[in-house]
């Protein structure tokens, strides 16, 4: 579907280069003018998949399932699969090369009024962070790509665990012995000594 992406892109930079040349309202009759066109072909497609629905429903599966004409469907509303069908669908179908990294993904929420989804990956991603880029970006691409109509991914990234803390080796501090003629320790004892062992004369 890269062609059709790259028309699509193409048509959104000509209207933008346009709005910078020409007067606003002369702009505004060509928007204008191409929704008009959108609202005939949306017709056409809604139309299509009401005799497809009728009469072969099985071809309605198949458009469903083809790339190109999935986001036509979602553009106009016919789509025949719920948001959140689509999207657990493309999750599954990343799962296999997701547990290839050591990872996985998780479906926390879907917000369809502002057209958002919240995932955690989750999984050690191999303890690479180009490798955990690799599978958010393999994430975000299978969404957008079965749910076009997404506008927002918030991917919570696998928190990394504590690390543990070197190990400090102990050894026994010597004990000083009091001196009554000084008043403070005097003396070092050997290591592992006693105070109960020095005797005071």
């Amino acid at each position: 579907m890269s062609n059709e992406r790259a028309i699509g892109d193409e048509i959104e930079r000509k209207l933008e280069e346009l709005q910078t040349r020409v007067d606003p309202r002369v702009f505004d009759q060509t928007v204008e003018l191409l929704q008009l066109v959108n609202q005939l072909y949306g017709a056409g497609l809604a139309r299509t998949v009401e005799l497809a629905t009728e009469h072969a429903p099985q071809f309605v599966k198949r458009m469903a399932a083809d790339e190109l004409l999935a986001s036509l469907l979602v553009a106009n509303g016919l789509h025949p699969d719920e948001l959140s069908v689509r999207v657990a669908r493309a999750l599954d179908g990343v799962r296999p090369f997701l547990a290839g990294h050591g990872g996985d993904v998780e479906l926390l929420d879907i917000d369809e009024q502002v057209g958002a989804v919240r995932l955690r990956l989750l999984g050690s991603c191999d303890g690479c962070p180009s490798s955990a880029i690799t599978l958010r970006n393999t994430v975000e691409r299978a969404i957008l790509e079965a749910a076009p109509e997404i506008g927002i991914i918030d991917v919570e990234e696998p928190t990394a665990p504590a690390k543990k803390g070197t190990p400090i080796s102990l050894t026994s501090k010597p004990i000083v012995a009091f001196d009554p003629l000084t008043g403070c320790g005097a003396a070092l004892l050997s290591e592992g000594a006693l105070l109960s062992d020095v005797s005071v004369s």
